[in-house]
């Protein structure tokens, strides 16, 4: 597995560490155990759970229950199982050791290839919120979870989709699940619910795949899928929440030439500029970012990014900005004001845009 190292990129004098950017992990709120399927009234298996979460000897003779009754020939009985374990899992954290312990992860994990909706959902629903423990991610990829999730993320409800997003974010947070994630189908599918999810679904996509792309072999899956296009999209976006998301996973992807290329492509140029003119100042900084890694090696890319009209608004952010924002964007003035002729600019002239 090729993961990404930080390298020191230097320039004119400066060396920035990776071009890196303040506080990137506050751009993503975290998938957290699922949003829905609160205890709705007060039946009798409602007030079972209350009292199980509030009871640790409780919890642990009803868990040992609802495991045995994940393997019935009840549907119904399958159903409930999988939802009460969910609901366990979600509202009391040392559950999800318990649930695990029991032998609830193997099948949990069958459920989420069932053709009824709704026990697929809970199925993918319960494995996320068992993944939120630490100690439980390695049982759950080591039990063959990933496929299924993929599956789910391809076939499943929206919520479905979703949490398996969620699901696969969680196991990519141990890093040797990345390359079997990857390999698994998965980042077409987090780019398409990225492109045509719901608000919910693109964020929880883009943290997916900014987790997953730290790896070089995803960075190029994720271009090859199109990743370029709803990320330009969004990031034009103003009104959508998600200019900071997107710019995130995009500056994780600029590394790779195909990144590049693909940004141009889908004009994403025009696009950073104007982030640099009335963004945020985390987003000028980023943007920034961006644009010095895809002109750093071509002659090209510095001339349509000066011809963009990038000057202007990077001298006033060199006044105005952060320490960190400043020097960036001092550095992107002196490599777009540097010669673009001779033979540097023959070396460039086979790029296509």
């Amino acid at each position: 597995m090729e993961t990404e190292n930080p390298v020191n990129y230097k320039y004119m004098g400066r060396s920035f560490n990776d071009l890196s950017i303040n506080d990137d992990s506050t751009a993503f709120s975290d998938c957290n155990s699922d949003r829905s399927g609160e205890f709705p009234s007060a039946s009798s298996q409602n007030r079972r759970l209350l009292l199980a979460c509030a009871n640790s000897e409780n919890s642990d003779e009803l868990i040992r229950q609802l495991v045995s009754d994940l393997d019935s020939c009840s549907i119904d009985e399958q159903k409930q199982a999988a939802l009460e374990l969910r609901l366990l899992a979600k509202n009391k954290p040392e559950n999800r050791i318990k649930i695990a312990k029991a032998g609830a992860i193997r099948p949990l994990i069958s459920l989420i290839s069932s053709s009824d909706p709704y026990l697929q959902e809970n199925g993918v629903t319960a494995i996320l919120n068992l993944s939120l423990c630490d100690e439980n991610k390695e049982l759950i990829a080591s039990s063959g979870a990933i496929k299924p999730l993929v599956r789910a993320l391809r076939t499943g409800t929206s919520t479905a989709k979703e949490n398996a997003a969620c699901a696969l974010l969680r196991l990519s947070q141990v890093e040797e699940n990345k390359v079997a994630i990857g390999r698994s189908g998965a980042i077409p599918l987090l780019v398409n619910l990225l492109e045509n999810g719901g608000f919910r679904g693109k964020k929880d996509a883009s943290t997916a795949l900014y987790s997953l792309c730290t790896v070089k072999e995803n960075k190029i899956r994720a271009v090859e899928a199109g990743i370029m296009r709803p990320l330009v999209e969004l990031m034009a976006d103003f009104g959508s929440n998600m200019v900071d998301k997107s710019a995130f996973v995009m500056s994780v992807l600029v590394p790779v030439p195909e990144a590049k290329t693909a940004l141009v492509e889908e004009g994403g140029i025009p696009v950073l500029v104007e982030i640099i003119e009335v963004g945020s100042q985390r987003q000028k900084e980023i943007a920034v970012a961006i644009l010095l890694q895809i002109c750093e090696d071509s002659v090209l890319f510095r001339t349509m990014v000066a011809r963009e009209g990038a000057i202007p608004p990077l001298v006033a952010l060199s006044q105005s900005g952060t320490n960190r924002t400043k020097q960036k964007a001092e550095t992107l003035i002196e490599l777009l004001r540097q010669p673009r002729s001779g033979n540097a600019a023959a070396r460039h002239s086979d790029v296509s845009v």
